[in-house]
């Protein structure tokens, strides 16, 4: 079984499967008569239709124990979806391209900062939320609308990878 490597979360390495959403290198602009800094569309929200919307939620999720073997990824083909940490703390991300199927040799593991979100584009498998942490939340952006937009991806045994906090490198 495969170990993923788990990588710092950056907006270039991350770019094949969405956006890093941070204040970290982003350009801004002032707001609210010079008292703001504006960091403007740092993701886009996708959406399939016309009649679809994008709404904000907040997810709390429990950690999982690790090492985590990852047994399956899901996508969402007719929105992007966003991830947004609330409590400041780091988490994991695992993704891996569009497609019909993820492909187990492009699976890639990333590590945000807490100050990072990320936004997943339309049709990019990746594992559900990932908290480090005994508990985490998340604000999320996504798509509400007809139709499925949650497909799922049941990996082979032999398919399976292996995500381990501990092989992290920095």
């Amino acid at each position: 079984m495969r170990t993923l490597t788990i990588e710092p979360l950056t907006k270039d390495a991350f770019a094949p499967f969405g956006d890093v959403i941070e204040t970290d290198g982003s350009e801004y602009f002032m707001i609210n008569n010079g008292s703001t800094r504006r960091y403007h569309k740092l993701a886009t929200v996708e959406t399939a239709q016309p009649e679809d919307r994008a709404i904000i939620s907040i997810f709390a999720a429990e950690a999982l124990e690790m090492p985590l073997v990852i047994r399956m990824l899901e996508r969402h083909p007719l929105g992007s979806q966003a991830f947004v940490p609330l409590l400041g703390k780091p988490f994991l991300v695992v993704v891996a391209p569009p497609g019909d199927a993820p492909v187990p040799g492009h699976v890639r593991a990333f590590v945000s900062n807490g100050r990072q979100g990320v936004n997943y584009h339309r049709g990019v498998w990746h594992h559900p939320v990932l908290t480090i942490e005994k508990r985490d939340e998340f604000l999320v952006v996504d798509r509400s609308g007809s139709g499925n937009n949650c497909d799922e991806y049941f990996f082979t045994e032999s398919e399976q990878l292996l995500l381990d906090p501990q092989s992290e490198s920095r």
